[in-house]
């Protein structure tokens, strides 16, 4: 009986599979990169950014639309907006505009990144810039402002009926509008409908009394829906869809100028050898859906706006953990402890028991056993002990006793966690204090160079105590 690592997920998954393979010496690849020439180069613990994977997401998704739309013979178009929210870093949002996209804001000091690019040269003012969130007047001044400096086409969306007073009075040109959809929330969430957004049956009656005749001074749009659960094949995210489309198809009737739906809330990306999702099959459930609502009402077909962050950035980034001890405590569990802190670096793992695809680098050809990872800090809750497809986390032993693999057991087993680049270093406070003043760790990107070769640098190295010191005072 073979129970080597490499045995257990063959027998389990489809091995090798898109993003990940076995180089000849039996160390794991990320999309073909030596993940062990980079352990090598700067250690452990590491986050990874392979920052080509970015622009393969963004094109992946405007070809499957490309596909839905010529199937149905849409009319309306298409437009990818990436969600700053998801990941801020400079290199991740400027790599996303090689690819002609737009961008959705959520909060006041998104409107700075927005400057701060158009001084870069990475956008012109042509470029279509969504404002959700619930909007404090330091949000609504900056997107009036901007609006004012000459960017055509943002479009804020109207998160309550007040909002629309604060640009009213400071925006000096004609300017685009928005309104976000009170979506209910799934059976399974503590509350019937989203904090955000206004009531579906309210948007009628406020349009035609706060909206329509101004269309000198603002047009509305865009109708706006987003769901926490994001884009899946059932029968909730059907109905809400249904819901929008409708209200878009009797709006449309009475606002000429309304022309887009922003179908907010993105794909769900892998995280499991196991996951499957038929992309191109929603897209197209989703296009035919918007075209036959749109042919039975007899109104023109609205341009589709995705807002995808997860799905753009998420596959991106990998952490990267050496085993620094095993710990048997009892006679079931087995601890593999690693030089860092889910925590503090994988602070969805903690909070809302979020799953993320763990593979080992090396040691694949060893036995393998069930084990719980534990962080170092003095936190009990401070661990990860299930995997999405098997609710157990099984790895190498750290150490075997085949002769062939003498020269791997002088070297730590290194364990990966795949496709972490959405939301991890936004909720854990990049650059601040973590629990136990466990350091952030280094940061390296992976990206090519302008003559089109792949390269690896720095980006930041792990946060030192003086850092930390600093911020508390003591320096």
């Amino acid at each position: 009986m073979n129970n080597t690592y490499t045995a257990l997920v063959q027998q389990t998954f489809h091995f090798p599979q898109e993003g990940f393979n076995l180089d000849d010496n039996g160390y794991l690849e990320f999309n073909g990169l030596n993940l062990k020439a980079i352990i090598d180069k700067y250690g452990t613990p590491l986050k990874l950014s392979y920052l080509p994977k970015i622009g393969r997401q963004i094109n992946r998704a405007k070809k499957m639309f490309e596909n839905a739309f010529k199937r149905h013979k849409y009319e309306g178009k298409y437009f990818y907006c990436y969600c700053t929210k998801s990941s801020h870093f400079s290199f991740v949002v400027e790599e996303a505009l090689k690819h002609d996209i737009n961008i959705e804001t959520s909060y006041a000091y998104d409107i700075e990144i927005i400057n701060r690019l158009y001084e870069r040269r990475k956008i012109t003012k042509d470029i279509s810039i969504i404002c959700n969130g619930f909007k404090q007047r330091s949000y609504t001044s900056r997107i009036a402002k901007l609006i004012n400096s000459g960017f055509k086409n943002v479009i804020p969306v109207l998160d309550n009926k007040e909002e629309l007073q604060a640009y009213r009075r400071s925006v000096k040109h004609p300017f685009k509008l928005g309104i976000r959809v009170a979506a209910e929330e799934e059976p399974s969430f503590p509350f019937y409908t989203s904090r955000l957004g206004i009531r579906a049956k309210d948007i009628l009656e406020f349009y035609v009394d706060n909206i329509e005749g101004y269309e000198d001074k603002f047009q509305l749009k865009m109708l706006h829906i987003f769901l926490n659960k994001g884009i899946k094949d059932d029968i909730y995210y059907w109905s809400e869809l249904n819901k929008v489309v409708n209200l878009y198809c009797q709006l449309k009737k009475i606002c000429p100028e309304l022309d887009s739906i922003n179908i907010g809330g993105g794909f769900p990306i892998k995280h499991s050898l196991g996951f499957e999702y038929d992309y191109q099959f929603m897209i197209n459930e989703i296009t035919g859906i918007i075209k036959k609502a749109c042919k039975r009402a007899r109104v023109p077909m609205p341009n589709i706006y995705t807002e995808f962050g997860s799905f753009t950035v998420g596959e991106s980034m990998a952490h990267i953990y050496s085993v620094i001890s095993e710990k048997r405590q009892n006679d079931r569990e087995n601890w593999y402890m690693i030089d860092s802190s889910f925590i503090t670096t994988l602070p969805d793992t903690w909070g809302i028991g979020e799953k993320f695809l763990l593979l080992p680098i090396n040691k694949w050809n060893n036995d393998y056993q069930r084990v719980v990872l534990g962080g170092i800090t003095c936190d009990s809750h401070d661990y990860y002990d299930s995997e999405e497809h098997i609710n157990e986390v099984f790895l190498p032993k750290i150490e075997s006793a085949d002769p062939k693999q003498q020269e791997q057991n002088k070297e730590p087993l290194y364990v990966g966690f795949f496709h972490t680049g959405a939301y991890q270093d936004q909720i854990s406070g990049y650059g601040g204090i973590k629990h136990c003043l466990i350091p952030s760790p280094k940061h390296v990107i992976v990206e090519y160079d302008k003559s089109g070769k792949l390269i690896d640098w720095l980006y930041a190295k792990e946060q030192s105590a003086q850092s930390m010191l600093k911020i508390l005072g003591y320096l």
